[in-house]
């Protein structure tokens, strides 16, 4: 398949590489991914954080889901961004499992995230962390 976005397959290994390492937990690979002045988003609370209190976040649910994969991935790549569908499974280090989907919209520039909006259903979300 052509693409007529030439930084298309640069989007894409972004993408890839930003939730590979969130599955295998590395946080400092997430970090790298994103701008210094990133900001992350979720439809749940309205609020905008920084790159520090999202990877303190991260690594919460790193240390609380010890297993995590992103299945069902379906990656749209956009000048300037991407966006992926996909649904997070994951194990509790108490054994329970848990699941979540979501969209995750991303703008990019100089080859990190500049913005990530997350949307989720909060009834899921209260689920997955119960």
């Amino acid at each position: 398949m052509t693409q007529t976005n030439p930084d298309a397959d640069d989007i894409a290994g972004l993408a890839a590489r930003f939730f590979d390492a969130i599955e295998r937990g590395d946080v400092e690979a997430v970090g790298a991914c994103y701008a210094d002045d990133v900001a992350v988003w979720h439809n749940t609370d309205g609020l905008a954080t920084g790159k520090a209190e999202n990877l303190k976040v991260l690594s919460g649910l790193v240390r609380g889901f010890p297993e995590r994969r992103y299945e069902d991935r379906r990656l749209g790549v956009f000048p300037g961004g991407f966006v992926q569908q996909h649904v997070l499974r994951a194990v509790r280090r108490d054994g329970a499992r848990r699941e979540l989907a979501a969209c995750v919209i991303c703008q990019v520039a100089g080859g990190r995230i500049t913005r990530l909006d997350e949307y989720f259903d909060s009834a899921h979300v209260a689920l997955f962390t119960a």
